[in-house]
C-alpha cells in the first residue's frame, strides 16, 4: 500500500468519529492507548474505568499481549469436594458461565462417596512438526530422515534449556502425507517438555533442526511448528458412583434408574455427533476454567481435545458403564497440554495464586487434576440432564444475574430471583417490578 493510499484510508471513517488505522499504536504506553481508544470510540468514564487496571497486574498484562489498553476480570470460583489420587484438593476455576463451578463440585461429591478419582498420565511428550514440500522421492526421503535421527535429536537438544530441566527431544519419526498438492513429508520431533506446556521450546527445536531435515529430504522446509494434537500427553481419570448417591433426598427416582439413564445418555452421545459436541462442551467448561485460572493455554486444550475426539469419527471424551458391583463406572481420556512453569502461569499474580490453591507437584499432577475435573463436570451435567433437567440449577443462577442487572439491592437479589423462577418469568422488566414491590 502506498503512503498516499494509506493516509487516505486512515482518514476514511469506518463509523462516525472513529477509524481503525492508528499508526504506531503499539509503541505507545498503555495509558495513552486507552485514551486514544476511548476518544475514538466515545467511551464513557465508566467504560474507561472498567477497562483500566493498575499495579502489578497492569505491568503483567502489558507484557503478555499486544496493544493492551486494560484487562478484564473473570469470576474465580473454587470447586470443592475433590479427592484426586487420595489427596483432598480445592480446584480454582475462572469462568463466567452460571453453574459450572457448582456442577464440578457436585460431580466431585458424587465421586467422593467411593474414594474420589484415580488418575494416570502417559507422559509430557509434545510433537513438533517439520513440513517438507517439493521432495523428489518422498519415501526415500523419509528413510533418510530416520537414518539421521540421532543427529536430529542431538541438534534439537542443543536448542534452549529443556534438557537442563529434565526434558528434551526423545525421538524422531517421519511419514509421507498425501495431500491435494501432492505428497509431502512430515518429520515429527517427540519432545518431553517436563513441567512446561512446551510450545515455545518445541517451536525453537523444530526451527533449529530444519536445515538438517532439508538436507536429508532434498526438499524445501515450509512449516516448523508444534502440533496441538497432544496424543502422547494423555490424562485419564476414573471414579465409581454408588446408585444411591445419584438421587437427592426429595427425588422420587431410584438410583438405578438414574444410573442407567446416564449410561443411555453416554451411548447416545457415542452414536450421535450432534449430542457428542455438547457432551464434550460440558467437559471443556471445566477444563478451560482451570486452564484460565492457572494461566494455561485453554485454546490449545480445546484444539487438542476436539481433534482427539474426532479421530475415527467425533465421539465423547468420557465413558460410562454399569460395573459388576452395580456402581456407575465413569472414565475420561483426553490430551492435556498444561504446564506449572513458564508463561502466564509464572508471571500473572492471579495465576500464581490459583496455583497456590491447587498445590500440585508438577505438570503431570496438574494434568491428572484436569482430567478429574472434566469428568466431574460431565458426570454432574449428565445426572442433572437425566433427572431434574439442566435448567433447574441454571435458571436460579440466571435469575439472580437478571435481578442484579435490574439493580436489585443485594439483600433482595435472592428473593427477586426466586419469585421470577416460581412464576416462570425471568425478565429484567419483571425483576424491576418485583424490586419496586419489595422495596
Amino acid at each position: 500500500m502506498s503512503v498516499a493510499t494509506e493516509n487516505a484510508y486512515a482518514e476514511r471513517p469506518d463509523r462516525a468519529g472513529m477509524h481503525s488505522r492508528i499508526p504506531d499504536f503499539y509503541t505507545e504506553d498503555r495509558g495513552t492507548r486507552l485514551e486514544t481508544v476511548a476518544d475514538r470510540c466515545d467511551l464513557t468514564e465508566a467504560q474507561v474505568a472498567a477497562l483500566d487496571t493498575d499495579g502489578e497486574t497492569a505491568a503483567v498484562v502489558d507484557g503478555l499481549s499486544e496493544n493492551v489498553v486494560g484487562s478484564i476480570a473473570l469470576p474465580v470460583g473454587v470447586a470443592t469436594n475433590f479427592v484426586v489420587d487420595g489427596e483432598d484438593r480445592l480446584v480454582p476455576m475462572a469462568v463466567e458461565e452460571s453453574s459450572v463451578v457448582a456442577a464440578a463440585s457436585k460431580g466431585a461429591k458424587l465421586a467422593r462417596h467411593a474414594g474420589g478419582f484415580t488418575t494416570d498420565v502417559t507422559g509430557q511428550v509434545m510433537v513438533g512438526q517439520v513440513h517438507v514440500v517439493d521432495v523428489p522421492d518422498p519415501e526415500a526421503a523419509r528413510v533418510r530422515v530416520l537414518d539421521r535421527a540421532e543427529a536430529i535429536v542431538e541438534t534439537a537438544n542443543d536448542q534452549g534449556v529443556l534438557v537442563s530441566h529434565g526434558g528434551g527431544c526423545r525421538d524422531v519419526t517421519a511419514r509421507v502425507v498425501e495431500t491435494r498438492q501432492g505428497p509431502m513429508v512430515a518429520v515429527h520431533l517427540h519432545v518431553d517438555t517436563a513441567d512446561a506446556m512446551g510450545a515455545n521450546a518445541v517451536n525453537t527445536m523444530v526451527e533449529g533442526v530444519a536445515p538438517l531435515v532439508a538436507e536429508a529430504t532434498g526438499g524445501e522446509v515450509s512449516l516448523r511448528v508444534l502440533s496441538n494434537l497432544a496424543d502422547r500427553r494423555l490424562a485419564r481419570a476414573h471414579c465409581r458412583v454408588p446408585p444411591e448417591s445419584l438421587v437427592d433426598g426429595d427425588d422420587d427416582r431410584d438410583g438405578e434408574t438414574v444410573r442407567d439413564r446416564i449410561v443411555d445418555a453416554w451411548a447416545f452421545a457415542d452414536a450421535d455427533e450432534y449430542r457428542a459436541a455438547t457432551h464434550n462442551k460440558g467437559v471443556m467448561n471445566a477444563v478451560d476454567a482451570l486452564a484460565v485460572a492457572t494461566g494455561n493455554d485453554w485454546r490449545a486444550l480445546e484444539a487438542g481435545c476436539h481433534a482427539y475426539a474426532a479421530q475415527g469419527g467425533y465421539s465423547p471424551l468420557t465413558t460410562y458403564e454399569v460395573g459388576d458391583d452395580g456402581t456407575l463406572v465413569c472414565g475420561i481420556e483426553l490430551p492435556v497440554q498444561v504446564g506449572t512453569v513458564g508463561g502466564a502461569t509464572a508471571v500473572h499474580p492471579a495465576a500464581r495464586a490459583a496455583m497456590g490453591i491447587l498445590d500440585v507437584d508438577g505438570a503431570a499432577e496438574l494434568a491428572g487434576t484436569v482430567a478429574a475435573l472434566g469428568l466431574a463436570e460431565n458426570l454432574a451435567s449428565l445426572r442433572a440432564l437425566v433427572s431434574e433437567g439442566i435448567q433447574e440449577g441454571h435458571m436460579k443462577l440466571h435469575a439472580e444475574n437478571v435481578a442484579r442487572q435490574a439493580d436489585a439491592p443485594a439483600d433482595l437479589v435472592e428473593e427477586v430471583a426466586a419469585r421470577m423462577v416460581a412464576e416462570g418469568d425471568v425478565r429484567e422488566s419483571r425483576a424491576r417490578e418485583l424490586v419496586d414491590e419489595l422495596a
